[in-house]
């Protein structure tokens, strides 16, 4: 009797499930009208977002910046005058030799206080910067990280070359447009990114 009952109550079970039809949540998204809506809220997010565009400054030229020319202010980073003094290389003639033009070598007073935080080993170089014929540069920010520094002037003044034999700086510095990048190889000074209409040597 016991077994006869268990499958009268199974064959129930399974006519009152099988009776129950299944119904789609109103809010499921295989609707249209769901599908229209949520469509419809990501344009309008999209048109709230605020777009930035970064300004194209009026001395550039397509590629080419027309507001280098001789004489070129040359920024100095701090590893590209430790290199120069192995090298022994004299700065100021360097650059000329490199750009056949007269050139000011330039110093940002976050490179020199990095300089000073060296200690004593990087004296000569900081005596080299000291130089009245290197053009010193005064910084308003907090800080002595000069790279973040010599990259925000060169996004603002198109002006300036930039000498360093730092990687991520060249990097961060080849992002801008129009600024020539001076480094030392094979014991000289080369340029890169600059125009030859500019009188840069050709490398070849």
């Amino acid at each position: 009797m016991g077994r006869s009952k268990n499958k009268k109550t199974q064959k129930f079970v399974k006519r009152k499930f099988a009776a129950v039809k299944k119904i789609i949540h109103p809010k499921d998204m295989r609707i249209k009208s769901n599908q229209e809506k949520a469509a419809k809220q990501a344009q309008a997010k999209e048109e709230k977002k605020v777009r930035k565009f970064t300004k194209v400054p009026t001395a550039m030229f397509f590629q080419y910046n027309t507001q280098l020319g001789p004489p070129y202010r040359v920024i100095i980073d701090t590893n590209f005058v430790n290199f120069a003094i192995r090298n022994k290389i004299d700065l100021t003639k360097g650059m000329m030799d490199c750009l056949y033009a007269k050139c000011i070598p330039c110093v940002t007073d976050c490179v020199i206080a990095e300089l000073e935080k060296m200690g004593s080993q990087y004296r000569v170089a900081l005596r080299l910067l000291r130089d009245p014929s290197v053009e010193r540069l005064p910084c308003m920010h907090k800080g002595t990280y000069a790279d973040n520094c010599i990259v925000e002037r060169i996004e603002r003044h198109k002006c300036y070359i930039v000498a360093t034999c730092d990687r991520d700086l060249k990097r961060r510095i080849r992002k801008v447009p129009g600024v020539p990048i001076m480094y030392i190889s094979q014991h000289r000074f080369s340029i890169e990114r600059m125009p030859d209409d500019f009188g840069a040597p050709k490398q070849g």
